[in-house]
């Protein structure tokens, strides 16, 4: 009798915890329950078509082409004949067993890229014959193709999804396609679509028996969503075109939008490198470490420079706002600005008017180096507190977006260096002042801009002290973007009547100054011309190397449609080098076309080669100017 209860009860023990478990599995978990860990059902994915990318008149910059990946799900792969399999595809079999054991790392059940991106020609030939390895498949894939050669630093890339990732993020399996860098990473959400799936289910000889649970867990793949960028691609590939030979970063934006219209890094490379079966190999040569050219490094929004003199209209802002200087306030020069008590403490100066009294005007026309310096020290020794007044200096700088990362829609980027009154504490132990640190007065010491941070700027005195916070998505799906960082105003804390003697005097640089060589006829074009000092260390030693080339401009004077900044690298004085290319991109962009007139500047600026000078770095250690 005893053995009889204790037998019921066994069997009515184990049928409740059978049928909690069914009931958990079936109605507690239902919808939630994930197939893809099961070993009796077979998920297939169906991956939509990336999002095409526009530039803002409807060039398509970015499309989709189709891609054959080999799969393999090595729980399922059987005794094969490897040599014939690799001969198939074209590998030898150490490659076979270290692509095997990777995928078998990453999950035996789950279906993994075992060769990426087979050509046309052998995915034809391959197909006929796959029916014979058992665990091996065709995925078909969509890669991107680039109609233009031009903006790869925008546009990025995509890659694989490797193991880390496909861990943390359920949406993504080992192997998939992701965006790396640029638009392709920064709107990854909305250029990948979402994939469709199918699942099946298995008996145990791994057949398909029919849908999971009739389809209702089926998916449909959803296109990803096409993009238009504020880039002006005929603009941008103008600007690449001008920089061959040379190294450097051109940004150009729209003052009344902040939308970046062009974002030049130069050496570039062509997009098309990094697609497809070769993007290992080009990858390894462009990210190389070693190399100077640095392709892949964006010199328009990492590369950190010393403003130069353009820096020296930032200084007049700031002595008009805090009153210490007015338009008619003179200062001499006597070729340079001596400061402190030892003899070799003068900076040097070139705007050859020697002896008498230079007004703002004059002064930033010619960029007179003496009248910044005083301007400088006024600011900064104010109240005769230095910390304070710098604090106070470098709160203006700020406010016009230098010093920080702007807060602009792409992945890269730096910040640049504005110091404090701390930072010069810290350094000299409370014991400095304003001649200290004299050479921010013309944008060199410690200063430490990029070229989007001065296009910005620039932008910022064209709209006369405010500007929209520069980005490079204008829309997505033909409806235009509702950001607020984007299209509310950020107000500079220089009022606006201190703008138009600034722009008048910037309009004369290019009628009488530094910049009038480069004049473009019927276009008021304002502007600042500068060159950085630049040094590199070699064996210990400080050696001089030849000056970066800068400008910034906007144009035309009333109404402003485009703001500049441009760095060429060891390109000498900014009305050599940078100041020609500045006025041809900005005849380029309002009219169109180069005029007859200005043909022979364009010409002069697409021979120039600045190649020899950049060859004299190759033994060199480290670089000091340009940082990064």
């Amino acid at each position: 009798m005893q053995k009889s209860f204790l037998l019921y009860f066994l069997i009515t023990t184990v049928g409740i915890v059978f049928i909690g478990r069914l009931f958990q599995l079936q109605i507690i978990k239902g919808e939630s329950y994930d197939p893809l860990h099961n070993a009796a059902v077979k998920t297939i994915f169906d991956y939509p078509e990336r999002g095409y990318i526009y530039d803002r008149n409807g060039v398509l910059l970015v499309a989709n082409q189709l891609s054959y990946d080999v799969m393999i799900q090595p729980n399922k792969v059987k005794y094969i004949d490897t040599l014939e399999f690799c001969k198939l595809l074209k590998i030898d079999r150490e490659d076979f067993v270290k692509r095997y054991n990777k995928a078998s790392r990453y999950a035996s059940y789950l279906p993994s890229v075992f060769l990426k991106q087979l050509a046309k020609e052998d995915f034809a030939f391959l197909q006929e014959k796959l029916h014979k390895y058992d665990g091996f498949f065709i995925q078909k894939r969509v890669i991107r193709q680039y109609p233009i050669n031009a903006a790869a630093n925008v546009l990025g890339y995509i890659g694989e999804v490797n193991e880390q990732l496909a861990k943390s993020n359920t949406y993504y399996e080992a192997g998939e396609l992701i965006g790396k860098d640029g638009i392709e990473k920064q709107y990854e959400d909305y250029l990948r679509g979402s994939k469709g799936k199918k699942i099946f289910n298995r008996n145990n000889l791994n057949k398909i028996t029919g849908s999971f649970k009739n389809g209702e867990q089926d998916t449909l793949a959803k296109r990803g969503k096409d993009l238009t960028l504020t880039l002006d691609i005929e603009l941008q590939q103008y600007a690449q075109k001008l920089m061959t030979g040379k190294r450097g970063g051109i940004v150009a934006i729209e003052p009344s939008t902040g939308e970046i219209l062009a974002l030049v890094t130069a050496p570039s490379y062509n997009p098309n490198m990094l697609v497809g079966r070769k993007r290992s190999k080009n990858s390894a040569i462009l990210m190389d470490p070693k190399s100077l050219e640095k392709p892949t490094y964006d010199r328009g929004l990492k590369a950190s420079y010393p403003p130069g003199s353009p820096f020296k209209i930032m200084n007049a802002l700031i002595g008009l706002q805090e009153g210490i200087i007015s338009e008619q306030t003179s200062f001499y020069c006597y070729n340079g600005y001596r400061y402190g008590n030892r003899k070799n403490e003068f900076m040097g100066c070139h705007c050859d008017i020697f002896g008498r009294p230079i007004q703002l005007k004059t002064a930033i026309s010619k960029s007179c180096n003496s009248y910044f310096a005083n301007t400088y020290k006024r600011i900064v020794e104010k109240n005769n507190k230095p910390s304070l007044g710098l604090d106070n200096w470098s709160a203006h700088v700020k406010s016009f977006g230098l010093g920080n990362y702007l807060g602009y829609d792409l992945p890269q980027g730096s910040p640049g260096l504005i110091p404090t009154g701390k930072y010069y504490d810290d350094m000299y132990k409370y014991s400095w002042n304003a001649s200290t640190n004299i050479s921010n007065a013309i944008g060199q010491g410690e200063v430490q801009t990029t070229p989007i941070q001065l296009a910005n700027f620039t932008a910022a005195i064209a709209n006369k002290g405010y500007f929209f916070t520069p980005h490079i998505l204008k829309d997505i799906d033909k409806r235009p973007i509702e950001n607020a960082s984007f299209t509310e105003r950020k107000q500079t804390t220089i009022d606006e009547k201190h703008f138009s003697p600034i722009i008048e005097a910037m309009y004369e640089v290019f009628k009488t100054g530094t910049g009038k060589w480069s004049q473009v006829k019927g276009i008021e074009i304002c502007g600042k011309t500068g060159t950085s000092e630049n040094y590199t260390i070699v064996n210990g030693k400080r050696i001089k190397l030849e000056d970066h080339s800068i400008l910034v401009a906007f144009a035309p004077k009333d109404n402003p449609k485009i703001a500049i900044a441009i760095f060429v690298e060891n390109g000498g004085y900014g009305s050599t080098i940078a100041a020609p290319i500045t006025s041809l991109m900005i005849e380029k962009y309002l009219n169109g076309k180069i005029s007859k007139a200005t043909k022979h500047r364009e010409t002069r600026m697409l021979n120039i080669s600045l190649q020899e000078e950049y060859n004299k770095l190759i033994p060199k250690i480290e670089t000091v100017a340009a940082r990064g």
